[in-house]
């Protein structure tokens, strides 16, 4: 039985045969809409999240699956101090699946250890989101054709961004990927994640504040919202919020085919002036993420649909 709590629980060679089938899955979907018939996914979603549960769920539906769950801890026996052991040992008895999001860094590890059935971490605290990052692989292998030679810009908030952290460790796997980190000071990248990810494996990177600084040479654009939830104290939210906003000013310093991609949801870094440039893809990047979660039901599932099926 096999889990997905990080990004790199997967080979590459096991993520390009996911893209593969993420790819087969959007071509046609229907041949993929009986897959899951009489079995059941639970999202256990103790803090709140709507594109990830809802895709999690259109995922499973689409594959003719059914959903169970609850929305927030508040919805759950978690509320009466039941601990994420003895809940995933519950929910191993009514479901075959099950997705979870925690706001407590290895919660999704602490779940699989006492799981009987596969668990996928749809996001703990600041630390993974490897989902996400698996839509993004996605939206990049399908606009670009290929997830090497790229430079990427990281802009926003490089420091609790876990979709920034995981994205980084996916993407160093490929051959010629530079980054461009583009953030205040507060808000850099880690220090074990510059140093034993980036230094150590010899990862291509600079560091800049100015959004202008960066535009010019990016193959694509990773912008992030400053997260209100990760900061201890409003005053330097407040001061972070507005720091970076793409704007059509902007967008004309950049390469005509340069992708603009965001985890969602947005809050104002970037105008909605444009949502209508064809290089602002965070839209499609939503619908990636549902058939990219379809593949991964039915790969750790273990269900492969062929033409006889």
């Amino acid at each position: 039985m096999k889990h997905l709590l990080n990004p790199l629980d997967f080979s590459v060679t096991e993520l390009d045969d996911l893209l593969k089938l993420a790819n087969a899955i959007e071509a046609n979907p229907q041949k993929y809409a009986h897959a899951c018939e009489g079995k059941k996914l639970a999202t256990c979603f103790y803090e709140p999240s709507t594109r990830t549960r809802l895709s999690f769920e259109a995922a499973m539906l689409n594959l003719g699956g059914s959903v169970i769950g609850f929305a927030s801890s508040d919805n759950s026996s978690a509320a009466k101090g039941e601990s994420v052991s003895d809940t995933i040992r519950v929910i191993s008895c009514y479901a075959d699946i099950c997705a979870i999001r925690h706001p407590k860094e290895g919660a999704a590890l602490v779940a699989s250890s006492r799981s009987s059935i596969p668990v996928i971490n749809a996001g703990d605290g600041g630390h993974q989101h490897p989902t996400q990052t698996l839509t993004d692989l996605l939206t990049i292998y399908s606009l670009k054709g290929h997830l090497d030679h790229l430079k990427v810009g990281l802009c926003g908030d490089l420091k609790f961004g876990r979709t920034v952290h995981s994205l980084i460790n996916a993407l160093i796997r490929y051959p010629a990927v530079e980054f461009v980190l583009i953030s205040p000071e507060e808000l850099r990248v880690p220090g074990y994640i510059r140093e034993d990810i980036l230094d150590a494996g010899h990862i291509p990177y600079k560091e800049v504040e100015r959004l202008e600084d960066a535009m010019a040479d990016l193959d694509l654009l990773y912008m992030t919202r400053v997260q209100k939830e990760r900061f201890f104290n409003e005053e330097d939210y407040i001061r972070m919020k507005d720091f970076y906003i793409l704007d059509k000013a902007k967008m004309t310093l950049a390469p005509k085919d340069m992708l603009v991609l965001h985890p969602l949801p947005r809050v104002n870094e970037i105008s909605v002036e444009v949502d209508d440039d064809p290089r602002a893809v965070y839209f499609k990047q939503a619908q990636y993420g549902v058939y990219v979660r379809m593949a991964l039901i039915l790969t750790l599932l273990d269900i492969h649909v062929t033409d006889e099926n």
